[in-house]
């Protein structure tokens, strides 16, 4: 390579099944993990295959187009989410979920890592629980 060439990532090919999965995330509130997603387009009528389905949602977390939490049995899920810092609720029956931006525990994580000496610091916080349709 020359001094005057560059590089550059791969540009995402877009697709309808890309556009698909996009939309139905655009669409919902919960955070759904890939094969909820799948079986979702697909009683839609959608014919896409899993392994595309996973690729759209990684390339769209990697563009930060939505979030991905770890769900307690360790699958990714994902959500279409507000930009910027915040944190969920999340049923861990149906996977509804509500954006929180707790200052309080923004305050208290600042303070935590003076008091210990840590600077740069970040954090992510999920808290699952049953949302009141599940827990009626």
């Amino acid at each position: 390579m020359t001094s005057t060439e560059t590089t550059r990532a791969p540009a995402t090919r877009q697709t309808w099944q890309r556009a698909a999965v996009r939309d139905l995330m655009e669409r919902t509130e919960e955070f759904r993990t890939a094969q909820q997603v799948h079986d979702l387009l697909r009683k839609e009528g959608a014919k896409v295959g899993l392994a595309t389905v996973y690729r759209a949602l990684q390339s769209m977390a990697e563009a930060d187009e939505v979030d991905v939490l770890r769900t307690p049995e360790g699958e990714n899920a994902y959500r279409s989410c507000s930009r910027g810092h915040h944190h969920h609720l999340v049923c861990r029956s149906c996977g509804y979920s509500i954006e929180i931006h707790p200052e309080a525990m923004e305050q208290w994580a600042r303070d935590i890592a003076e008091e210990h000496g840590f600077t740069d610091t970040g954090h992510e916080l999920e808290i699952f629980g049953l949302c009141r349709n599940c827990s009626g």
